[in-house]
Order: C-alpha cells, then structure tokens, then sequence
C-alpha cells in the first residue's frame, strides 16, 4: 500500500502544526480510505466544508481513543474499527504560503506541504478537478476511486454508518417509484432489463435546456425504433416549481423531486458534484450518442447509462479511477 501512497503523494506529508509525517506510515497504521480534499484558503465554501469535515472526521476517528468492546478479553488483540482507517489530505491551490498555513492550522488531517507545487498540479489534473471544494474518497490499497462526491457523503452519512463509501449496485439506489409528467407513476422494478439513461440536469441551466431539446428527439427515435431503453430525469433544480415546468417538456421517467436522499445517493454513485458536466459516459446507442455531441458550447448536462440488470452500474466516473 505504501508503494502506491507514496507515488501519490510523495515521501512526506506534514501535519496542522507544521511537523513532517512519513507517508509510509500510513500503511502501518492500516489505513484503508485516504480522502483528498481540494480547497483554498479564499474560498468561503472551503472555511464552511473544514469545519464541517473537521467534525465529521473528529466523529469517525475519535473512535480509536476507545478501548476493546465489551467481550474482548484480557489478552485479546483489538480489532480496529474499519472507520479508524480513514485518513484525510489536504490539497491546496494557495499561492501564499501564510494564508495557507493559517488554513491548514487548525486542520487535524494532513496536507500536502505547500513547497509540493508541482505534485498538487498533477493530482489536481489526475482527478480532473474544476471546482472547490472537492473531495474524493480513494482506495488506499489499490488507487481506485471510490466515491468522487465527498462532500455528499459529509451530508448524507454524518456518522459514517456507510463506511467506506463504496459503490451500490443501481437497481438498489434507483428502487423506488418514478413519475411521467402526466403524474403517473411506475416502479422502478417495472425497468428490470432495460437500458437506461440516467440524466442529470437542471431548468437554471442555459446548456442543460438545450441539450434536453435534443435528447428528447433522440429519445423519440430510439422508441420509435422498438429498442428497450429508458431514461430518469434526476433534478437539481432550486425548486418543486421549476422542476415541474422543466419536467413537463420531458418524455421520459424521473425520480421524484421530494425524493432528495434517492436523487443524492443517484449523484453520489456516479459522481456528479453539479448539474453542468461535460457527459463522459458510454452510451449504447450510437444515434443518441452522435446527437449529444453536437451540444459542444460550455458545460452540459451529465447523462450516464446503466443495464438495469447487472449487479453493478456502468459509472466511467468509477470506472476511470
């Protein structure tokens, strides 16, 4: 595990308070999950997520400050808590090292040093990040990624009951009821062996409208073509007002608005940290996926595919990882 932590992170990583901790260390203390959190001194939304965070790291670790569980004999060796594993690393995009060292402080997780410019660059672009702040769970054995949003899992798990995060098969986050925009409603099950697609957008946003204009024709034709596919419209729409007028123009299924814990845990599984994505997802149909490349102007909407059939979803946002 040390092996792959150090090419990731370099030989030494230092603490709040300034002093250095070896990276392989990490390995020895049986680390599991590393999480990378990207931030800035400046940005007021970072100064709101560390204090979150640092609460929510403080609950999960100060779990190794317990004792054996009742049972545990004299002689018997503890078994660590699985949440213990985790650990946090600040990545910074500071350009003056006071303010970065006023931030990291008071941080009780690790940072990279703030002279690692070049190595900050490099994980910044390897985990293609264009917005703060950011935080990816990483397997620390293996270096696949296992949850892109973190900053969802601060919000849906606060006491990291889900540890660690992992991804859930797609029939299970998706179960549930659906509406069509006439107010039927179908349960998910009723799509076992469909493809779908699943699309995340929001009536706010100029690209994701347009793009919608499109999807709805491709949609059309592939039914009109007898194929057995779906798609579910997941919202990120401000409001049950605006996602009913922009659903009204939608032919297809979505998850309901009041639903939020099942549109969050959709987000979370394929990594969606906002409603303007460039769509990165294969697609199995060529028709539609030929029509999604002409909305080339700024940021669009992301739409993922996955069988609803299979144990697990198709997610390139995991899979890339």
């Amino acid at each position: 595990m040390s092996g792959f932590l150090e090419e990731l992170l370099g030989e030494k990583l230092v603490t709040g308070g300034g002093e250095e901790v070896d990276v392989h260390s990490l390995g020895a203390r049986g680390i599991s999950l590393l999480g990378l959190y990207f931030g800035c001194s400046l940005s007021a939304p970072c100064a709101q997520l560390s204090a979150s965070l640092a609460a929510f790291y403080g609950r999960l670790r100060g779990d190794a400050a317990a004792g054996p569980g009742p049972g545990a004999g004299a002689g018997a060796a503890a078994e660590p808590e699985p949440r213990r594993r985790l650990e946090i690393v600040f990545v910074s995009s500071d350009q003056d090292q006071r303010q970065w060292q006023d931030f990291v402080r008071d941080m009780p997780w690790l940072a990279l040093p703030y002279k690692e410019k070049h190595r900050k660059l490099k994980l910044w672009n390897k985990y293609r990040i264009s917005n703060i702040p950011s935080l990816i769970f990483l397997d620390a054995t293996t270096g696949k990624v296992v949850c892109r949003n973190g900053l969802l899992v601060i919000r849906d798990d606060p006491e990291g009951l889900e540890f660690p995060w992992g991804p859930k098969p797609f029939r299970e986050v998706i179960a549930g009821p659906l509406l069509r925009n006439n107010g039927q409603s179908l349960e998910s099950s009723s799509l076992e062996g469909s493809h779908v697609g699943v699309y995340f957008s929001a009536h706010w946003c100029p690209p994701c409208r347009s793009l919608t204009r499109v999807l709805v024709e491709s949609y059309r034709k592939i039914k009109e073509a007898g194929q057995n596919f779906e798609i579910i419209f997941v919202s990120a729409d401000r409001s049950e007002e605006s996602f009913k007028q922009y659903f009204s123009e939608m032919p297809w299924l979505a998850v309901p608005y009041t639903d939020e814990a099942r549109r969050s845990r959709l987000n979370r599984l394929y990594g969606i940290q906002g409603a303007v994505r460039t769509p990165e997802a294969s697609t199995a149909w060529q028709e539609e996926q030929q029509l999604l490349q002409q909305v080339d102007q700024g940021p669009v909407p992301s739409v993922t595919t996955a069988w609803l059939g299979d144990p697990h979803p198709y997610c390139n946002h995991c899979l890339a990882g």
